[in-house]
């Protein structure tokens, strides 16, 4: 994530090769569609392709449908999805399109790619991994109380945003003085006006990322296509107690997200909820 989304914004490139990238992707506009309707609508109206476990989820379905705060926190996502080409995107970037060996890794299904806000892509593998802790307690058994577990997710989920955000910004320190013309050398050559500058972009990439993984996060427990993790579990009323807490750890994210400052933070909030 943090190679192709930095090397294909303006960080490295400048605004000419960026509006000519742009170009070349701007066409898949049926995709995009989609996922303005099934992401940023559907969940939050009456539609056909709406889909929970009913009816142990009827009044939390029908919360979302009424929470004018929620309505206008998606609303502003909705226009960052729309409006703004920041760089190259996967589009789909759940954890099944992460293909894993010991040697290697690859990611699949890229017919979502378009040009949008980077916080997108990193939101929605965050969201997944979100997703697969709540739907835990609805796995453990006498045999597995899935604790540990659990506790790898945490640490992948803050590892994925410390990881990208440590070689982000080592690419955008190794390439500052490069044809990238979002902050120019010649205006942030002194070291610490680029600190502050990256200080702040990864502070807005951060929030990005949370309040588009908590969208997904909706959309999964509401929307049109949901997760294995929830689907797998066998009892409706055990999976609707795991996927309540999911929904309601995604509303607060979503609203709250600029409260966060720190992945930590948003991992204890988690484990708050869960609790």
């Amino acid at each position: 994530m943090s190679r192709t989304l930095f090397f294909t914004s303006l960080l490295y490139r400048s605004t000419t090769e960026h509006k000519r990238a742009i170009a070349e992707f701007c066409s898949n506009v049926k995709m995009c569609r989609l996922t303005e309707q099934v992401v940023f609508s559907d969940p939050y109206k009456i539609s056909q392709y709406n889909r929970w476990t009913a009816p142990y989820l009827d009044e939390d379905a029908e919360a979302v449908r009424q929470d004018n705060d929620l309505k206008l926190e998606i609303a502003e996502l909705k226009a960052k999805f729309c409006e703004r080409a920041q760089a190259l995107l996967h589009g789909d970037l759940h954890t099944s399109s992460v293909m894993v060996t010991r040697d290697s890794t690859r990611v699949i299904d890229p017919e979502f790619a378009f040009y949008g806000p980077m916080g997108f892509d990193i939101g929605a593998f965050l969201a997944n991994l979100i997703l697969a802790f709540f739907a835990q307690n609805g796995h453990s058994n006498g045999e597995d109380d899935r604790k540990a577990f659990k506790r790898y997710i945490c640490q992948t989920i803050e590892e994925t945003w410390s990881l990208f955000e440590q070689k982000f910004i080592a690419l955008w320190n190794e390439h500052r003085d490069g044809s990238g013309e979002a902050y120019l050398p010649g205006i942030y050559n002194n070291p610490k006006v680029l600190q502050l500058a990256q200080k702040k972009y990864m502070a807005d990439l951060f929030h990005d990322s949370l309040g588009f993984g908590a969208a997904k996060m909706i959309r999964r427990i509401v929307g049109v296509a949901h997760v294995e993790d929830f689907e797998s579990i066998s009892d409706p009323g055990k999976r609707a107690a795991c996927e309540r807490k999911a929904l309601d750890f995604a509303k607060l994210l979503l609203k709250n997200r600029r409260s966060f400052v720190q992945i930590g933070g948003v991992v204890r909030a988690m484990r708050q909820v869960e609790e």
